[in-house]
């Protein structure tokens, strides 16, 4: 029996028949199992039709057209797809040496290894679509003026902390989930899910963390199915939780911060600061651009882009090109 692979993918049955490869479901339980226990509305972060088939579904393109992509990924990889299944020839950009983009860094922490079903899924189906991915390239404006339209998806990078920081070791989450090394005690800013998640990585690999969050509990998005599981480990790990804490300063490996309830200060010591308050978008140079272009996923607004968000922004562009 099928279930949440239903709504990650209708087509199962019939791509197993065709030998088209299948979308398979992340185990995420953002779009299903939380939608279920909180009666809201049931799809999936991977599927922007859900519920909406009658209305939302791919296109035919009235005029074939030559179509960039800037950005590998999960909205312009998402873009290039449904570009591709429309008939439009599509080239896509990635300055790095594989797709993906986040979603490498959001499969490192405890249980998020399956999440790279959605990587693999692009890597099967768009040499299929006969999409040109063009690795470790730049997209420069001269170029992308040769298309029809340009779908730009340059993604978000970890922001800066914007308090005063002074001789202290500061990384960022980011970086600590690509594999970079601590050492020490380790405080880290921001409890939200990548704060909450890299604690937990850390944790696991035996590092003492702790983790300041300004809010009144940590990881606010987190499924409500994986959040007891989230606790019971930072319970068996000592994991120390500073809510509703904000910091002022850092100095010296020093934290200086408040307990904005009471205004109570708060000075904790730390080895390894790591920076998880948040991202901020990438700026793509436009001004040169004189071909149609649109921006998806987190260069696409004001507050950066969840899969669920960055899948969707990149089929609607790609559907009404």
């Amino acid at each position: 029996a099928y279930g949440r692979s239903m709504l990650a993918d209708p087509d199962i049955a019939n791509k197993a028949a065709s030998g088209e490869c299948i979308r398979e479901c992340l185990n995420c339980n953002k779009g299903c199992v939380d939608a279920i226990q909180g009666r809201r509305y049931i799809s999936c972060v991977l599927n922007a039709e859900n519920g909406n088939e009658g209305t939302v579904f791919i296109k035919p393109a009235e005029k074939i057209k030559n179509i960039a992509v800037v950005g590998a990924g999960i909205a312009g990889l998402e873009a290039a797809r449904v570009a591709a299944k429309r008939g439009h020839h599509v080239t896509v950009y990635e300055k790095s040496d594989k797709i993906g983009g986040q979603i490498h860094l959001a499969a490192v922490p405890p249980r998020k290894s399956e999440i790279l079903r959605a990587v693999t899924y692009y890597e099967k189906i768009l040499p299929q679509l006969n999409v040109n991915i063009k690795l470790n390239t730049e997209a420069e404006a001269e170029e992308l003026n040769q298309y029809d339209a340009v779908i730009l998806a340059v993604g978000a990078h970890n922001m800066a902390l914007p308090m005063p920081v002074e001789n202290s070791n500061v990384v960022s989450a980011w970086e600590v989930l690509a594999g970079k090394e601590v050492q020490g005690s380790c405080v880290v800013l921001g409890g939200g899910l990548v704060g909450t998640e890299t604690a937990e990585y850390l944790a696991q690999k035996g590092v003492k963390v702790s983790i300041v969050e300004m809010m009144d509990k940590i990881a606010a998005g987190e499924s409500s199915t994986v959040m007891p599981l989230i606790v019971k480990d930072f319970e068996k790990h000592e994991v120390a939780q500073y809510i509703q804490t904000k910091v002022v300063s850092i100095k010296n490996n020093v934290i200086e911060a408040v307990h904005t309830p009471d205004e109570a200060p708060v000075e904790l010591k730390a080895d390894t600061i790591i920076n998880a308050l948040g991202s901020k978008k990438n700026i793509f140079d436009d001004a040169k651009l004189t071909v149609p272009f649109t921006y998806v996923g987190d260069c696409s607004g004001e507050k950066t882009a969840d899969i669920a968000s960055a899948i969707r922004t990149g089929y609607h562009a790609a559907n009404e090109l």
